[in-house]
């Protein structure tokens, strides 16, 4: 064969295996899209602190929805944030692994947002002792009674559902006993003035001081 043909075809080859290399290197150099749902986009967060409040769970489970039938981890509980990702921040409460679940006020704060409220630098059982005994016994049990204000209504039982009160300044809040069995607590210069709902879930709710 021509020793002409053969460098040049030999040349073609080199340039044709160098620009698949440079093609290659490119496409591996691509950018994460940004328009992709919160699910697949993960942010760490390393964070030690204590449960603002009681916290009701099923299973390994803590969702906003915070439905008041289901047992609860009690107020000061430390909690370890290991990672947030997405609409979900995985925890060690006490040492136990569960998942903090942002189902449904993703629309009014970010789930870093919602977690910083659940896990305080400080124990709010330093605040809890110095509350009235009646006050404190009902927070004991995951109760309310008249006359609570606003904080300690969200020691006991949590913060409402951020989606239907996006503002913590109304004159009532909306929290959940089920998933079908809505409660109200209504308030009079921010102290309880009446807990409204079904007559069942009214009792349930209601601290009787003995």
């Amino acid at each position: 064969m021509n020793k002409q043909l053969v460098f040049g075809h030999f040349c073609r080859l080199t340039v044709a295996l160098a620009l698949s290399v440079l093609v290659g290197c490119k496409n591996t150099d691509t950018k994460p899209d940004e328009n992709s749902p919160p699910e697949n986009r993960k942010e760490a967060a390393t964070r030690s602190g204590f449960a603002c409040c009681n916290l009701h769970y099923e299973g390994d489970w803590i969702s906003d929805s915070n439905l008041a039938q289901l047992a609860f981890i009690p107020a000061g509980t430390r909690i370890n944030v290991k990672k947030i990702d997405g609409y979900r921040a995985y925890v060690e409460v006490d040492g136990k692994p569960m998942r903090l679940g942002h189902d449904y006020g993703r629309e009014q704060e970010t789930t870093e947002q919602w977690v910083n409220k659940l896990v305080l630098v400080e124990d709010p059982r330093l605040k809890i002792a110095k509350y009235p005994p009646a006050i404190r016994k009902a927070i004991e049990a995951g109760k309310l009674m008249k006359g609570m204000t606003k904080e300690q209504v969200i020691i006991s039982v949590g913060y409402p559902q951020t989606n239907e009160n996006p503002k913590l300044d109304g004159p009532y809040w909306r929290y959940w006993w089920s998933s079908y069995g809505p409660y109200y607590v209504y308030w009079s210069a921010n102290k309880v003035s009446k807990i409204d709902g079904h007559s069942e879930t009214v009792a349930s709710m209601t601290y009787k001081n003995k």
